[in-house]
């Protein structure tokens, strides 16, 4: 599914991934989906070239810029927040803890739809989630999978963190910072990437544009060149520890983030990135998670689909609207892009956060969305952390368990989650 080496896969999802930004596919994503099902290599290649030469419908009234001038322009003049030098160590602690334990509360039902994740916590007894999901054998009527992972991170099947790449990448990003300071570029980190990560632990964009990589095509243009997943969750995912190394300075992370994220996303995409690194900053230094939410916020382009969807999210808690009822919203207006694009997950981490009163009812209303789970559930579990320390994440799911973490990062695999935090804390400014 999504292999980026295989254009069965690679020409539907571009014309579904230019469909969704306003181009006027017509009958040719249906070609593609029709061509991919019968194996015709000839007419994907006809319709990726008919594809290639498509120009944007000038109705489209949503305003996306990916030059670097321009999203760089858009940061200048963020004011920055006090720091609180007296938490800010806990802070981070808890910014790291809390990332590790939503991503592993997420982990099994990765993928499952919002029907499906309510069978399946409802059978296992997590309506709503209360602790580490367990494995249920069989599987509950009308939940058709779980995610391979599963088995390894679920209740009682894990003794350290379970190994993700949502983790990977947060882990990889503080290397990059340790090894290049903040004046890293992208061709920096696109090195680190064929250096210290496997690439079969990638995966859609992220994947594509180390492909790319390793046919000597040089960013930006990896994140373009058949490259259908370029404004999927990817980039948002590795935008935390930019967040976390740079509390306080919203612009500074974002354009860290950006720095990074040109190597695999673009537009929404790479907005994302830019949107949860200045989530983090500001929740390092801000009370509430509404607070951190509106702050971020300005560093997406106003003119954007993801400015909307996260404007939408606000307006619904300001209206009194409940947590089911904004879901029901999400599922409504954003249902028609894939369950991993940035959109829709960036809603419903806005969600989790500012529903949930604690950092379970917080993950536990995100994960009720579907889709990333486990993405959204580390994002999620990363801001209560970085906005409540350590003790905002409960010490039941901390347990012995999340001391250390699995990781496919060269040279990081069982690093310690204080070590981490210790690291980061050594990248703040004074």
């Amino acid at each position: 599914m999504h292999d980026v080496l295989d254009p069965r896969d690679l020409v539907p999802d571009e014309a579904e991934q230019l469909r969704l930004s306003g181009y006027p596919v017509g009958g040719l994503e249906e070609r593609a989906r029709a061509a991919a099902a019968q194996g015709d290599l000839e007419e994907l290649a006809r319709v990726s070239a008919e594809l290639a030469t498509l120009e944007r419908d000038p109705g489209w009234h949503y305003e996306e810029p990916e030059d670097d001038a321009t999203l760089l322009a858009g940061l200048a003049g963020s004011p920055r927040l006090r720091v609180p030098r007296d938490r800010i160590a806990d802070r981070i602690a808890g910014a790291w803890l809390g990332r590790t334990v939503g991503n592993t509360l997420g982990k099994p039902v990765e993928g499952l739809s919002r029907p499906q994740v309510e069978l399946y916590l409802r059978a296992a007894g997590h309506w709503p989630i209360t602790g580490y999901l367990p494995l249920l054998e069989p599987l509950p009527e009308g939940v058709p999978w779980l995610h391979p992972s599963a088995p390894l991170a679920t209740a009682g099947r894990f003794t350290d963190v379970p190994r993700d790449d949502d983790l990977d990448w947060t882990i990889l990003g503080l290397h990059v910072l340790e090894s290049h300071g903040r004046g890293v570029s992208t061709e920096q980190v696109a090195a680190e990437w064929l250096d210290r990560v496997p690439f079969t632990q990638t995966f859609t964009a992220e994947r594509a544009a180390y492909r790319n990589l390793a046919r000597g095509i040089v960013p930006p243009r990896t994140a373009v060149v058949d490259n259908p997943y370029r404004e999927w969750i990817g980039a948002l995912i590795r935008g935390d520890v930019f967040g976390y190394a740079s509390p306080g300075d919203l612009a500074e992370a974002a354009r860290l983030a950006l720095v990074d994220a040109r190597l695999s996303h673009t537009a929404n995409g790479t907005y994302g990135e830019m949107w949860a690194a200045a989530l983090t900053a500001a929740a390092l230094c801000v009370d509430t998670a509404e607070e951190a939410l509106r702050r971020a916020s300005d560093v997406v382009p106003p003119g954007s689909r993801l400015a909307e969807v996260l404007a939408m999210v606000l307006a619904q808690r300001s209206a009194g609207a409940s947590a089911p009822e904004v879901l029901d919203r999400v599922d409504a207006d954003l249902g028609r892009y894939p369950w991993v694009h940035t959109l829709p997950n960036a809603a419903l981490i806005s969600v989790g956060l500012l529903w949930g009163r604690s950092f379970t009812e917080a993950v536990g209303t995100t994960l009720a969305g579907g889709r990333d789970t486990d993405s959204n559930a580390a994002t999620v579990g990363s801001v209560h952390g970085a906005l409540h320390g350590v003790a905002g994440v409960p010490a039941d799911l901390v347990g012995t368990t999340h001391v250390r973490v699995r990781s496919a990062v060269r040279d990081h695999d069982r690093v310690r989650i204080d070590e981490l935090a210790a690291r980061t804390l050594a990248l703040v400014p004074a």
